[in-house]
């Protein structure tokens, strides 16, 4: 579409010129648009993160709040007309500024904002866990194929250098076999929070804290676990766990032999980590957190000794930088048609997993 400077200006004094001219980045290539779905905590280090980038830009907003919706819009110059409610987010399907949307909602609303966004032609990033149950898991995945748009969900460690340079070390064989891993992530959550609401989480803290600990054993191994056992708690008996379980804590064993023993909470301060051991040494990731990562390794050198290492986030930047690395990546899959390296079947695979870790449990979210 070819406008003058005059059509342009009043484009833009219409809010429309975003709807009709793509934005441009700095190599030279169209910004994707994504269209953000709940507007909430997460919400907010993906907008973030996506504004910190040059390959992405925000065009889209759904909110059950207009007031607050508004004031975002503003931050990002999202125009009023690129602004929807859930009911009737459908219409973004005409919003050619939309490329994608970023689902950003309570784990029980994933599916749904997910399939409803496929249908209307939109690629979807989906936060974690990816839903539910496992057949929700399956229906978002046969949605997007159906719509023939791509579905990735929001795994970000896998796209964070020191968690990289963690795998390449075991690939490489710095530590020889794996042998065991010892990882655990929790918090003691407050009370009112959506995640102790059954009908909104679908869980406990495994669903929240601790799939982090269960893709890391995954990802570390590089197998698929084939043995679960585990047990679920409840201490504190002060309306925070009327409706999930306090404590998950489970054991997974790999086709290899090794191991892992995982656990968390909603309980008490548990900072995230992982620990991986093997037959030449061990590995420690200290956090699963946005910022400041750490890697403390300690490992024979063929016969020569020792070697110890310690490698903090360079220059450790503010958490957007771990967003703007996962919309950069999906942003890259939309352009160049490329498969997201945490596809929808990733997601999959976790729910199928934690499904297992709750029959292991004898829990009645064994049914998930």
């Amino acid at each position: 579409m070819r406008l003058s400077r005059r059509e342009f200006s009043k484009l833009g004094a219409l809010g429309l010129a975003s709807r009709v001219l793509p934005a441009i980045g700095q190599d030279g290539q169209r910004k994707v648009g994504y269209c953000v779905i709940g507007l909430g905590r997460i919400a907010d280090h993906f907008m973030r993160g996506v504004k910190q980038g040059s390959t992405s830009h925000i065009t889209g907003l759904v909110s059950g709040h207009r007031d607050k919706a508004e004031r975002i819009a503003a931050q990002y110059g999202v125009p009023a007309s690129s602004i929807y409610s859930y009911e009737d987010m459908d219409r973004m399907k005409d919003n050619k500024a939309i490329d994608a949307v970023y689902v950003a909602l309570p784990n029980s609303m994933h599916a749904e904002y997910t399939i409803r966004s496929a249908k209307a032609g939109k690629h979807v990033l989906c936060e974690k866990p990816m839903c539910v149950s496992v057949s929700e898991a399956e229906a978002m995945i046969a949605a997007c194929k159906a719509a023939n748009v791509k579905l990735m969900i929001a795994y970000r460690l896998h796209y964070e250098p020191i968690t990289l340079k963690t795998i390449q070390m075991i690939r490489d064989g710095a530590l020889g076999t794996v042998q065991a891993i010892d990882s655990a992530n929790g918090f003691n959550i407050a009370h009112g929070e959506w995640r102790t609401t059954k009908a909104l989480a679908g869980g406990g803290p495994l669903m929240d804290v601790g799939i982090y600990s269960l893709n890391a054993a995954r990802y570390l191994t590089a197998e698929e676990p084939v043995g679960f056992t585990a047990v679920v708690s409840t201490i504190d008996h002060d309306g925070r766990f009327d409706e999930v379980e306090e404590n998950t804590a489970w054991t997974m064993r790999f086709p290899s032999g090794a191991l892992a023993s995982c656990s968390t909470t909603y309980g008490g301060s548990m900072p995230g980590y992982y620990k991986v051991f093997g037959s030449k040494g061990w590995l420690e990731v200290g956090s699963f957190g946005y910022e400041g990562l750490r890697l403390r390794a300690n490992f024979s050198v063929g016969g020569k000794g020792t070697a110890s290492m310690v490698i903090d986030e360079t220059n450790p930047e503010r958490d957007p930088k771990q967003f703007e690395r996962q919309a950069d990546h999906f942003t890259e899959c939309i352009l160049q048609n490329k498969t997201p390296r945490t596809p929808g079947e990733e997601g999959l695979r976790d729910m199928q997993y934690m499904r297992e870790i709750y029959r292991a449990a004898g829990s009645v979210r064994s049914k998930l």
